[in-house]
């Protein structure tokens, strides 16, 4: 199951989204984003499904590796929609009953849009470094410096947390295969016991993540680390005419969402 969670993960490649610059894919994430929960309607939403098979099969990305980030969280979102089941007023499916036709389509609406919501992320971190990612996040941010607003220790902060999730999810799997060796049980009984069972873990788990922490702050202070001031980055980033129609791309079918739900499909 640890394995399955791949958010932080990097795949290097040189398609079309590889080689966009990180600023455009920020930008046109937080778009994508915008257009989901604006979205309405079925015509919207096989808009945005379709919109998100074309950037898989684009950047080369299989949409099974993106459900299989996405299986540490089916409980999450099948719990999202069965919610909305329940509390969504409407027509009942039977009578006596207070389950709705309503709220069956707005469950089966929800769950889709998280799936959508969690693999446009996905395809942004496959497809772009953390040190990309971070610049891109912090060119984008800089107005925000005149108002005195730390932004390079914020994007910071922010690469080394997307970096050290896969090492901190290797760490998790080394101590629960340890624990095993010594006759740790994880999978049996009820939620209780389980959750106990998980309390051997996490005390190694932080010391762990300490001590990496700890060395980290070492080696930025022995090469004499002291902020974004003065710095300087080896790789430039430069739009390009791919940008440009990255972003026109990304106004097209963002006009497309308004449309739909202008004209209520």
């Amino acid at each position: 199951m640890l394995k399955d969670i791949t958010l932080g993960q990097f795949f290097p490649g040189n398609t079309l989204i590889h080689r966009l610059d990180p600023r455009t894919k920020i930008v046109c994430i937080m778009v994508y984003i915008v257009a989901l929960f604006l979205a309405q309607g079925w015509a919207a939403y096989l808009l945005m499904t379709a919109v998100t098979l074309l950037l898989m099969a684009v950047s080369r990305i299989s949409p099974k590796r993106i459900f299989t980030g996405l299986k540490p969280m089916v409980f999450i979102i099948v719990l999202t929609g069965v919610l909305n089941i329940f509390y969504t007023k409407g027509t009942p499916v039977a009578e006596g009953w207070i389950i709705t036709w309503e709220g069956l389509e707005k469950a089966a609406q929800m769950i889709l849009r998280i799936t959508l919501l969690i693999s446009g992320t996905f395809l942004l971190t496959y497809t772009t470094s953390p040190i990309a990612l971070t610049d891109g996040l912090e060119k984008l941010l800089n107005p925000l410096k005149k108002i005195g607003l730390p932004v390079h220790e914020m994007t910071l902060m922010m690469s080394m947390a997307l970096r050290f999730i896969p090492t901190l999810i290797e760490e998790t799997d080394k101590i629960m295969s340890a624990q095993r060796a010594r006759g740790a049980d994880f999978e049996t009984g009820g939620l209780i016991k389980r959750a106990k069972a998980l309390l051997p873990i996490l005390v190694p788990l932080f010391v762990s993540a300490f001590r990496r922490a700890d060395e980290l702050a070492v080696a930025m202070e022995s090469r004499c680390y002291h902020g974004g001031e003065g710095r300087t980055r080896m790789k430039q980033m430069k739009l390009a005419a791919i940008d440009g129609g990255a972003a026109l791309f990304t106004v097209a079918f963002f006009a497309a969402v308004i449309v739909l739900k202008r004209i209520g499909i």
